[in-house]
C-alpha cells in the first residue's frame, strides 16, 4: 500500500479522494488476508518446531541408551556423554528461538491485525455512515421547492450539519488510513528484524557450543582412525586364524582342548561322558576350577560341583571298561567314569587332571588361606591350560607404534607423496627399494614380484626397527635420482595421481622392470674389482661391494643394484669376499639390512669359510649378529678351522653374542621337538635389535663372566 490520502482532497470531497479511498480499502482488505495468512503459517512452524524438539529429544535418548548397551566402554561413553549434552544444549536454544519468534508473531503481527486494523475498521464504517447522511442531505435540499423557504432553511441547516460531521469523519479516516500504512511499515520490519536477531543469537549459541568440542572431536577422530587401523589389523588376524583352523579342520586335525576360565568367568571346556554306569552316561562340559571338578549342561547353566577337592583325588584309565577312551576320577566319596572324544583327548585329559591336583597342592603350600578360595583359581587355570599345550599370545604392539612409524617415513624430503605417482600421503612402502607408495602403486609392485619390490603396509604391518631407519636413509629423493636419471632427458611424463592404472602400470614396468630411464655405466669385461678409486669405471658388483665397505653409501648400494649388481657377487681378489661380509666389517647395519632385503644369502662364506655371522662374532658386533640370526643365519656353520659361532663367541669372551647363539640354539632344538617355546626369546632379540638400532654404544661391551649364562 503506497497511496496516502491529502487532508485537502478529503474536506473536497472530490472524485479522485473517493477513489484513493477504495484503492486504500481494497489494499488493506488483502493486507488483513496476508497478515491472518502469515500468523497462520507461523503457527504451523511453531507447531512443527516443538514436534522436531519431541522427536529430536527422543532421538537423543536413543542414543544414550547405546552407551548402556553391553559392557560399558569408557571412550564410547565419554563420546556419547559429550555429544548427547551438547545436542541438548543446541535443543535447548531451538526451543529459545521458538519462544521468541512466539512473541514476535504476538506483538507485532497479531497487534497490528487485533488493534491497527480494529480502528482503521471503525473509522471506516463512520465514514460511510456520514457520506451516506451527507448524500441523504444534499438531495433532500435539492428536491425542496422555491415556495417553501422555512422548509429550504432548514434544509440548508440540516445539509450543513450533515457536511460537518461528514468532513470530520473523513479527516478521521483519512489519519487513520495514513497511520496504518506508517504502522505497517514499522511493524513488519520489527517482526523481521526481531526474527532475524533471534536466528542469529540460535545460531550464535549453536557455534560457540561447537566450538567447545572443536579439540576433543579432533582427538576423537585421531583416536578413531587408530581404531580402524585396530580393526583392520584384528580383522587380519582374524582370517589368518580363521584359514588355519579351516586348513586343520581340513586336514583332519582336533582342536586343542582348554580347561581354563574364560574373561567372563565361564570356562571353555571340553565335552566328556559322566554317569555311575556307561548305560546312564549323558554329554557334559567339564572344566576346573579352583581346585574343583565342575560341569555344565549348557552354557549358561550354573556349574556342577563333582569333585569338591582335587587334593583328594585321583585319575587312572579304564581299559577294562566297555567303552573306548574312559578314565575315571576317583574321590574319597565318590567315583566319576568319564568318556573323551579321542585316544588323543583321553590323555590330555588324565595329563590335565594330574597337573591340576600337583597344582593344587603346590597352591596350598603357597597361600596362608583355605584352599579352594577364588585366588588360587587364576593359578589352576594357567597349570590346566599349560598341561594341555595352550598355544602362547603373542606380544601386541605399542601403541601409537605403527602411526609413529607412518610419521617417521613420510617425515624423509620426498617422502610425503607417492614415489612413482605423487599422490599425497602414501600408507604403503617397498622395503628392498627404500620408497614410500599409494595404495594403487603398491598394488602395482606387488605385481611385480618380491625380487623386484617388497610391499609392506605402514600403518598395518609391524616394522622392525632397523628397518625404519634405512627407509628413512633412503627415500624417494635418492632412488628417483637413479631410476628417473633420465626421464628429463627423454622428455617423458611421469604419471600423476589422476592417471588411470594403467598408465601407472607402464610407468612402474618401465621404471622398475625395463629400467629405462638409467645412466648408461661403462661395460667391463672382468669380474674382479679393479684398482682404480674411480667409481663410475667399476663392474656393478664391484661397485656394490666397494659401497659397502666402511663408511657405507646406501645410495651407491641402490645405484649398483639397480644396473644389475649380483647382490651376492664374490670379491676373489680379497678372499671370496661379498658385499654382504664387507658390510658386516664396516659394522653397518643398515647396508646389512638393505642387502639382505635385496636377496643377500646371510650364508654364503668366503674363502676361509666363514660367513657374515661368523665375521660378526670375530668382530663382536652384537647387533648384526642379532640380525643374522633373525634373517636365519646357520648356528652349526663351521669355517675351515672347525670353528662355529657359538665357539668364537666363547673363546672372544663376549657375553651378549654368546647369549644370543645359545637363546637361537634353543630355539632350534624346541621347534624340532614341536615345542612353540615363549616370548623371551623374542623379547631379547626385540630389544638387542632396538639397542642396535637406537643405541648401539649400550652393545660395546667388555666381556662378562660367562658362567652366568
Amino acid at each position: 500500500m503506497t497511496v496516502k490520502l491529502d487532508f485537502d482532497e478529503c474536506l473536497k470531497d472530490s472524485p479522485r479522494f473517493r477513489a484513493s479511498i477504495e484503492l486504500v480499502e481494497a489494499e488493506v482488505s488483502e493486507l488483513e488476508t496476508r497478515l491472518e495468512k502469515l500468523l497462520k503459517l507461523g503457527n504451523g512452524l511453531l507447531e512443527s518446531g516443538r514436534h522436531y524438539l519431541a522427536t529430536s529429544r527422543a532421538f537423543i535418548v536413543g542414543i544414550c541408551e547405546l552407551a548402556r548397551l553391553g559392557p560399558p566402554e569408557p571412550m564410547m561413553v565419554e563420546c556419547l556423554d559429550k555429544f548427547t549434552e551438547s545436542l541438548n544444549h543446541k535443543l535447548d536454544s531451538h526451543a529459545e528461538l521458538l519462544e521468541a519468534t512466539q512473541q514476535t508473531l504476538q506483538q507485532q503481527i497479531q497487534t497490528l491485525v487485533k488493534e491497527g486494523l480494529r480502528g482503521f475498521r471503525e473509522a471506516r464504517r463512520d465514514f460511510w455512515r456520514g457520506a451516506e447522511s451527507l448524500e441523504a442531505a444534499l438531495t433532500h435540499h435539492a428536491e425542496v421547492p422555491r415556495r417553501r423557504a422555512q422548509e429550504a432553511e432548514e434544509a440548508g441547516a440540516a445539509l450543513k450539519t450533515a457536511r460537518a460531521g461528514y468532513r470530520g469523519r473523513a479527516l478521521d479516516y483519512a489519519l487513520q488510513i495514513n497511520v496504518i500504512e506508517e504502522k505497517r511499515k514499522f511493524d513488519i520490519m520489527e517482526f523481521v528484524l526481531h526474527l532475524v536477531e533471534a536466528q542469529a543469537t540460535h545460531f550464535q549459541q549453536g557455534h560457540e557450543e561447537l566450538s567447545q568440542l572443536a579439540h576433543y572431536r579432533k582427538d576423537l577422530g585421531a583416536q578413531l582412525h587408530q581404531l580402524v587401523l585396530n580393526s583392520a589389523r584384528e580383522k587380519r588376524d582374524m582370517e589368518q586364524r580363521h584359514v588355519l583352523l579351516k586348513q586343520k579342520e581340513l586336514g583332519g586335525e582336533e582342536p586343542e582342548p582348554s580347561l581354563k576360565e574364560g574373561p567372563g568367568g565361564l570356562p571353555y571346556p571340553n565335552a566328556v561322558h559322566v554317569g555311575n554306569s556307561i548305560s546312564t552316561s549323558s554329554r557334559r562340559w567339564f572344566t576346573i576350577q579352583s581346585n574343583q571338578l565342575v560341569y555344565q549342561k549348557k552354557y549358561k547353566d550354573p556349574v556342577t560341583v563333582v569333585v569338591d577337592d582335587l587334593r583328594l583325588c585321583t585319575v587312572k584309565l579304564c581299559p577294562d571298561s566297555e567303552r573306548r577312551f574312559c578314565f575315571e576320577v576317583v574321590s574319597p566319596s565318590k567315583s566319576c567314569l568319564l568318556q573323551a572324544d579321542s585316544e588323543r583327548l583321553l590323555q590330555l585329559w588324565v595329563s590335565a587332571v594330574q597337573s591340576s591336583i600337583a597344582t593344587a597342592f603346590s597352591q596350598a603350600r603357597l597361600d596362608d588361606s583355605p584352599w579352594g578360595s577364588g585366588q588360587g583359581s587364576g593359578h589352576l587355570a594357567m597349570g590346566s591350560a599349560a598341561t594341555l599345550g595352550c598355544g602362547r599370545t603373542t606380544r601386541g604392539r605399542e601403541p601409537g607404534g605403527v602411526g609413529h612409524v607412518a610419521a617417521q617415513v613420510q617425515s624423509v624430503d620426498g617422502n610425503a607423496q607417492c614415489c612413482d605417482c605423487r599422490e599425497p600421503a602414501p600408507e604403503w612402502a617397498s622395503i628392498n627399494l627404500g620408497v614410500t607408495l599409494c595404495i594403487q602403486c603398491s598394488g602395482i609392485h606387488r605385481s611385480l614380484g618380491v625380487h623386484f619390490s617388497k610391499v609392506r603396509s605402514l600403518t598395518l604391518d609391524s616394522w622392525e626397527p632397523e628397518l625404519v631407519k634405512l627407509m628413512c636413509e633412503l627415500g624417494n629423493v635418492i632412488i628417483n635420482q637413479i631410476y628417473e636419471a633420465r626421464v628429463e632427458a627423454m622428455a617423458v611424463k611421469k604419471p600423476g595421481p589422476s592417471c588411470s592404472r594403467q598408465e601407472k602400470e607402464a610407468w612402474i614396468h618401465a621404471k622398475y622392470v625395463e629400467k629405462k630411464f638409467l645412466t648408461k655405466l661403462p661395460e667391463i669385461r672382468g669380474q674382479r674389482e679393479p684398482p682404480s678409486d674411480d667409481l663410475g669405471s667399476l663392474h656393478p658388483g664391484a661397485l656394490l661391494f666397494r659401497a659397502s665397505g666402511h663408511p657405507p653409501s646406501l645410495p651407491t648400494m641402490a645405484d649398483a643394484l639397480a644396473h644389475g649388481a649380483n647382490v651376492n657377487w664374490v670379491n676373489g681378489g680379497q678372499e671370496n669376499t661379498t658385499p654382504l661380509i664387507q658390510a658386516t666389517a664396516a659394522n653397518s647395519l643398515l647396508a646389512c639390512e638393505f642387502l639382505l632385503q635385496n636377496g643377500a644369502n646371510v650364508n654364503q662364506a668366503d674363502i676361509h669359510g666363514r660367513g657374515p655371522l661368523h665375521h660378526a662374532t670375530i668382530l663382536g658386533h652384537t647387533g648384526l649378529a642379532c640380525l643374522f640370526l633373525k634373517r636365519g643365519a646357520d648356528l652349526g656353520a663351521r669355517d675351515s678351522e672347525g670353528r662355529d659361532p657359538l665357539t668364537i663367541a666363547m673363546e672372544a669372551a663376549n657375553a651378549d653374542i654368546v647369549t644370543l647363539l645359545r637363546l637361537a640354539k634353543m630355539r632350534e632344538a624346541e621347534a624340532a621337538q614341536g615345542q612353540a617355546g615363549d616370548e623371551t626369546y623374542l623379547d631379547i632379540f626385540r630389544d638387542f635389535s632396538l639397542m642396535a638400532s637406537d643405541d648401539p654404544e649400550k652393545l660395546k661391551r667388555s666381556g662378562h663372566d660367562l658362567h652366568t649364562l
